[in-house]
């Protein structure tokens, strides 16, 4: 046996030691041509799973995209006057939509058939008709794939949203954020997996049931950022100024001894979920403090980028600055990020407050188009100037479309859950081209009548997951976000 002279002489002796020695992660993973440290890892990765519902998950297949990105669009956005072109429809001009007198619309009957209030033109090398209401976004149809054969399953904006986000038309079932981040985990610890940013005016039809979630675990809900830039990201992220004055270490003992009588009083309920989610929340909420504020400030932003996104338009800035926080919170971390444009539906005032256009789709959809244009089509090209668009899914969509005659005798347009059209760009599409077709007026889907299912069953594949085998058993059942239905649109790949 070796002797040492001093105490810190063996002491060295044994760190030296130690290093040499091969760890045993190493030692495993070396094992049996690496199948001990293939183990190991599955094993560390449950453990890691089982204490933390938003540990990273392994995905079924190789995923082509790694975030999502989806613009929603509540009060029903026209088809026939932005991105469905029927030449048909302005043929008909004028003439009895539907003159035996059988059809009940939404809440009208129809009136004469009216074709766009917005001309088409074709555009790109894929030739695709758009109106000018998007002009804009006309300049990257080349990346866009459009669904125009979408269907929904009511005609009720609250019933057609709960369907658009859940794949159900009753509230209680999970989002598709919430799906995602259940199925993929998290990829931040800094921020939340699932962000949502309403319109500054307020939160659509619904409310927070659009992105709640519902019998999965609720740490997997949608958090709520505010885009308004005069307040906090998250209410009540910080003390009250009345506490500002607080010392560091004792918010930190504070926070400590709040942590031990949260987890004693979660032991003993282990059912409630929503304990968890609390106290996950609270723990990120510490983290937030630092993060939030980071991730939302734009005064980094050059200023070419504030143009982009038009950021001091009066009307178009909020939306743009919606989608410039999206761009910038997938760039941290944060797997699936959603966007409303447009509130909850009430009566107009100087315009409706969503898409809604009863009265008059020429002021409605006149207001809103600039909005959606300017923000959707800066965010496609501030993606693929940065080579984040192939990695990052951007979805459009809208609960229901609009009919194709007038509504009555006035100048709007009813709900159309029969037909209205959806899109998708990045994370794996095909872009330049069109699924799926409607009728020669734009009344009913004609050509692969598409439901939700189907968009949600495409964009979990190109995020890695099979819709089919991602469950949560509940009340008997083991349910999917695409229910019994839903098939992968496997013609708008890449």
């Amino acid at each position: 046996m070796k002797s040492y002279t001093s105490q810190s002489d063996a002491h060295n002796a044994f760190v030296s030691a130690c290093e040499s020695v091969t760890p045993r992660r190493d030692f495993l993973w070396k094992l049996g041509g690496g199948l001990g440290g293939l183990a190991l890892a599955a094993m560390m990765n449950e453990a890691e799973a089982a204490t933390n519902p938003l540990a990273q998950k392994a995905t079924h297949h190789p995923a082509k995209a790694k975030a999502v990105i989806q613009i929603f669009c509540p009060g029903g956005l026209s088809h026939v006057d932005t991105w469905d072109y029927k030449p048909e429809l302005a043929k008909r001009q004028g003439t009895p939509f539907d003159p035996d007198g059988n059809l009940q619309f939404f809440a009208s009957k129809p009136g004469n058939c009216q074709s766009s209030y917005w001309p088409f033109r074709q555009h790109g090398q894929c030739g695709r008709w758009i109106s000018d209401v998007f002009p804009r976004l006309a300049q990257h149809v080349d990346d866009i794939a459009f669904i125009h054969s979408m269907q929904s399953k009511s005609a009720l904006h609250g019933p057609a949203m709960f369907m658009a986000n859940s794949g159900f038309i009753l509230p209680g079932f999970p989002s598709m954020g919430a799906w995602v981040t259940y199925g993929l985990g998290s990829v931040s610890d800094e921020l939340p997996a699932f962000v949502v940013l309403p319109d500054p005016r307020g939160l659509p039809p619904g409310g927070v049931i659009n992105w709640g979630a519902g019998f999965l675990p609720a740490v997997h809900q949608g958090t709520t950022l505010n885009t308004d830039p005069a307040k906090p990201p998250i209410a009540d992220l910080f003390p009250p100024a009345e506490f500002a004055s607080g010392r560091v270490g004792d918010e930190q003992s504070g926070r400590d001894f709040l942590q031990t009588l949260n987890r004693a009083h979660a032991a003993d309920r282990p059912e409630n979920t929503e304990l968890e989610a609390r106290i996950a929340a609270y723990e990120l909420a510490a983290r937030l403090q630092l993060s939030a504020p980071e991730a939302t400030d734009l005064s980094g932003e050059t200023e070419a980028t504030h143009k982009l996104y038009d950021l001091d338009h009066e009307d178009i800035g909020p939306f743009g600055r919606q989608c410039l926080l999206a761009r910038r919170l997938v760039e941290r971390g944060v797997r699936f990020v959603q966007i409303y444009c447009g509130a909850e539906n009430t009566t107009a005032k100087k315009v409706r407050p969503n898409w809604d256009s009863h009265e008059d789709i020429v002021r409605d959809h006149g207001y809103w188009g600039p909005i959606l244009d300017t923000g959707a089509a800066a965010l496609i090209a501030d993606l693929r100037q940065r080579g984040m668009l192939d990695e990052t899914l951007v979805m459009c969509s809208t609960e229901f479309g609009r009919q194709p005659a007038a509504q009555g005798t006035g100048k709007g347009r009813d709900h159309n859950s029969g037909a209205f059209t959806a899109w998708m760009a990045g994370g794996g599409i095909r872009g330049g081209l069109a699924y799926g077709e409607t009728d020669e007026l734009g009344f009913k889907a004609a050509v692969n009548p598409t439901y939700c299912y189907d968009l949600h069953a495409t964009a979990l594949h190109l995020l890695g997951i099979d819709h089919q085998r991602l469950t949560f058993y509940n009340n008997g059942i083991d349910r999917r976000l695409t229910d019994v239905h839903g098939h992968v649109i496997s013609d708008i790949l890449a």
